[in-house]
């Protein structure tokens, strides 16, 4: 059986994660007491006693939590954004390819994707790879997510009974064009400009829509050429190319919210062509996609312990 510690298991994803591991048989859980949840003492000896380590902390405090492992066969899975665009360390989507996946099973080191991140590489990331589009391409994306993604005090904000009428309506942020997750998606990508990123957060709890313009003129493809690259890609068992995954010609940003799948479609036509991912910020976004790995590195099934 093997031993897992999460530090950070106060927090959204870490809660999440926890959740997910309670019922398992295969695993022990390494849990602090409160008092000790922060102590540095405390969390050395819990990192350095297990197989694997989910980190579920600020950049920083990852950082640091990382400097404090000594045992070479402990297992880290980062969901912060520290190590993302590490080369030493595995990128934790291995949908993406064969190398993706093979480094993900035999790294000791595996950084979690950004939510907005992981819809965004799901669609660009084989059209680089198949030549569709061009490494210099200039692209925008958006983003439609739950509030949850911000964490306990936005939720918290969002729930109150008194909260502020300016969060009926959806909100736009990230306005610099520096929002976190842009490295990432460059990198990985292979893309060689940041997108035009438009993140929104809106009234719902959980839930992600990551919508990616293209025209024509961009493409050295079509529309089927696109569909076909996905639905070899993408065949399950956590991410599948739908070909039509709208409701009465809407598509909600919360249809999979607490489910760990993803799904990649194509909308529009050969003029206009819209990319879109759906899943959950807190399923393939984040801690579903950190069991994932986890599972992966056990070789146990892939969607143990997953909503799918």
């Amino acid at each position: 059986m093997k031993k897992v510690f999460i530090d950070g298991s106060a927090g959204t994803t870490g809660l999440r994660i926890k959740e997910r591991l309670s019922n398992r048989t295969d695993i022990e859980l390494i849990i602090l007491s409160e008092e000790k949840r922060k102590d540095t003492t405390a969390r050395r000896e819990a990192i350095n006693s297990a197989d694997i380590a989910f980190l579920c902390l600020p950049d920083a405090a990852a950082i640091e939590a990382v400097s404090l492992i000594e045992n070479d066969n402990t297992v880290v899975l980062d969901t912060s954004t520290a190590h993302r665009t590490n080369d030493e360390w595995a990128y934790g989507f291995p949908e993406l390819s064969l190398n993706f996946k093979e480094k993900v099973k035999t790294s000791k080191r595996i950084a979690v994707p950004g939510c907005h991140a992981s819809g965004f590489i799901a669609l660009i990331y084989p059209l680089i790879e198949n030549g569709i589009l061009s490494k210099d391409i200039s692209l925008c994306c958006t983003s439609l997510t739950g509030y949850s993604g911000g964490g306990k005090n936005m939720i918290a904000e969002y729930e109150n009974a008194e909260r502020d009428v300016l969060l009926d309506a959806p909100r736009m942020y990230g306005v610099t064009q520096k929002h976190k997750h842009l490295p990432e998606m460059v990198k990985i990508c292979g893309i060689n400009n940041a997108p035009a990123f438009l993140p929104i957060v809106s009234d719902f709890y959980s839930g992600m829509e990551v919508t990616i313009p293209l025209f024509k003129k961009d493409v050295n493809g079509t529309v089927e050429d696109i569909k076909n690259i996905y639905k070899e890609k993408y065949q399950g068992p956590i991410v599948n190319f739908v070909e039509d995954f709208t409701e009465n010609g809407f598509v909600a940003a919360n249809k999979l919210s607490f489910n760990d799948g993803m799904q990649i479609s194509v909308m529009g036509n050969d003029e206009r062509i819209l990319l879109c991912a759906r899943y959950d910020n807190l399923g393939k976004g984040a801690s579903g996609a950190a069991i994932e790995c986890m599972n992966l590195v056990l070789g146990a099934n892939l969607t143990e312990g997953l909503d799918i």
